[in-house]
């Protein structure tokens, strides 16, 4: 941390969308596929439904949901348990939704977030993940502000003493937590720095259950960093966000107000990329 032009021709034919891209009414939505998607949206975030049941709080007829239904089924993305008479996601859509996993990149995901984020709060925004017991800066947008934080791309950090590194250690279950940390240096940089392993664990304990963590001067005085952490298909945090900005600007009364943005932006990210956020 530290401180292609077409003038003189003709109109190029837009590829993979029409001319009215853009217009979203009726007249270029399908209502039938529209209604097929409510069905599988909902038995996507239920599971096991019987027909009168999907019907009723989809407020469709029963023919249509039907119909609806053996149509999906013959493609794989619902299947009926015959015995219980219930409808289930189907493994075709395990399948599609696999694909869209291997194509997308945190990396590609996380830069608009982060420049959104950035752009909300004022502060420069961060993404790292752990490596190796560390942590790695993927991504910044940097703040227009004159004086800033500064985490290039490749930077390692120590995670005891990182908003991002801390966040991340919340979210380990036990086993792996002590693996990373006994016997481990809890180097101090500041007079902040949080050394003693104890100390450390209860305030673990304290971010874990309010979503956010605070690296208040830890690491470099004169800076705070606040991040929330990114989960993937699993739950599992794989990645955290952050803003950091001196504390002339990141007060302790801003940290409540900056969190809040924090975390809906994580919470874009896990959405963004497949995950599945925590349940509030």
């Amino acid at each position: 941390m530290g401180f292609q032009d077409n003038a003189g021709g003709a109109p190029r034919k837009a590829r993979g969308r029409p001319r009215d891209w853009d217009d979203k009414t009726s007249q270029n939505t399908i209502k039938s596929l529209d209604r097929a998607m409510r069905v599988f949206e909902f038995l996507s975030e239920t599971q096991g439904r019987s027909l009168s049941s999907i019907a009723s709080e989809t407020e469709q007829a029963p023919a249509t949901v039907y119909r609806i239904l053996v149509t999906l089924e013959g493609r794989g993305l619902v299947e009926l348990n015959k015995e219980e008479q219930l409808w289930h996601i189907g493994p075709q859509a395990f399948v599609i939704g696999a694909r869209f996993l291997r194509r997308t990149s945190l990396v590609d995901r996380a830069r608009p977030i982060l420049r959104r984020l950035m752009e909300d709060t004022g502060e420069t925004a961060n993404l790292g993940v752990e490596k190796e017991g560390a942590v790695l800066f993927l991504s910044q947008v940097e703040t227009y502000a004159s004086i800033r934080a500064f985490f290039p791309p490749g930077t390692l950090s120590p995670m005891h003493s990182s908003g991002i590194g801390k966040t991340l250690l919340s979210q380990m279950s036990e086993d792996r937590l002590d693996r990373l940390l006994n016997g481990a240096n809890l180097e101090a940089f500041t007079n902040k720095t949080i050394t003693d392993l104890n100390a450390l664990r209860a305030d673990l304990l304290v971010i874990r259950n309010r979503g956010y963590s605070v690296d208040d001067e830890e690491k470099n005085l004169g800076m705070r960093c606040i991040a929330a952490p990114v989960f993937d298909v699993n739950g599992e945090a794989v990645a955290g966000l952050s803003v950091s900005g001196p504390t002339s600007r990141v007060g302790e009364a801003q940290i409540e107000h900056l969190s809040l943005a924090v975390m809906e932006a994580a919470r874009d990210l896990t959405l963004a990329v497949g995950g599945v956020p925590p349940r509030s």
